[in-house]
């Protein structure tokens, strides 16, 4: 009989399995946040997310190298339905304990220190910028990465003393790197890349790879150019529009078990999924009737 995928680990919206030598990343249809799972999945939402990673790993040379060996599902693995389009299969690699963040304009958690430090994550900027302003240049602001609840800001004198000099300075050249040429190519299709996410792991060399999923609307803030204003939070590609909803309710502490979603917010969140993904890679793949 055919090897089945070992399920490792479930997280709140990815399955991760091992497979002979490789480690799968299987993108699910769940959707978290304030890091609550809700109970409405968003269909297709894992099909999508797979097919913008699948873009950028395969087009983007400053990707590389990276721990992706293929999106197609071997031919002799059973119930292989499950996993088609959803897919990475991947080398083994030890992530490394920082979660590498670049900003390049001034929202979310950054826009909130900002309004009463001056600083983003403790890093200076200049007075009087808005709200979803435009950086003077894009920053590296690495995280903890917390096992649970929400990651936490790191000084650059804490990610390299956690890293090491040589690693932390590999890591966050290549994160600014990564975030031009994405920023570059978004810009060509009418998206800004007002921030983003990057996991870095260890093979068993010690090479540096770039690991798990790339320049998503679950690990990015995605804006439509068109339109973008400075002074106020943007229309999004991402979950903000799901944030949006919760935010509004009085009777939820953001605390499980979350509230069930109104077919308008799943329906109204896929779409902006959708659109993210026919623009960023240039096609959509086809997705189960829900």
């Amino acid at each position: 009989m055919p090897d089945a995928p070992l399920l490792l680990r479930s997280g709140k919206v990815r399955d991760i399995y091992r497979w002979k030598e490789e480690i799968w990343l299987v993108a699910t249809d769940r959707i978290s946040a304030y890091d609550v799972i809700l109970p409405n999945p968003i269909p297709g939402k894992g099909i999508l997310l797979t097919s913008i990673s699948k873009f950028w790993f395969e087009t983007l040379p400053a990707a590389r190298p990276h721990h992706v060996l293929g999106f197609d599902v071997p031919v002799d693995v059973p119930s292989s339905e499950k996993y088609a389009g959803r897919l990475t299969r991947c080398l083994s690699a030890k992530p490394l304990t920082v979660e590498c963040v670049v900003r390049g304009y001034l929202a979310g958690s950054a826009w909130e220190e900002y309004k009463q430090k001056g600083s983003a994550w403790g890093r200076p900027l200049p007075k009087g910028l808005k709200e979803s302003e435009k950086l003077p240049h894009p920053i590296f602001t690495p995280t903890t990465k917390a096992e649970a609840g929400h990651d936490l800001p790191m000084t650059d004198e804490q990610s390299e003393k956690e890293l090491g000099s040589t690693l932390f300075q590999q890591v966050c050249e290549r994160s600014l790197s990564l975030y031009e040429a994405a920023r570059t190519h978004a810009a060509k299709v009418g998206i800004i890349l007002a921030d983003t996410k990057f996991e870095f792991g260890l093979d068993s060399q010690n090479k540096l790879l770039l690991i798990d999923e790339l320049l998503t609307p679950d690990s990015s803030r995605f804006w439509p150019a068109d339109q973008y204003q400075p002074g106020g939070s943007p229309p999004s590609f991402d979950k903000q529009f799901v944030r949006d909803y919760l935010s509004g309710l009085k009777d939820w502490n953001r605390q499980p078990p979350a509230p069930a979603l109104p077919p308008n917010v799943i329906r109204g969140t896929l779409d902006r999924y959708r659109e993210a993904c026919r623009l960023l890679t240039g096609s959509e793949p086809s997705l189960p009737e829900s």
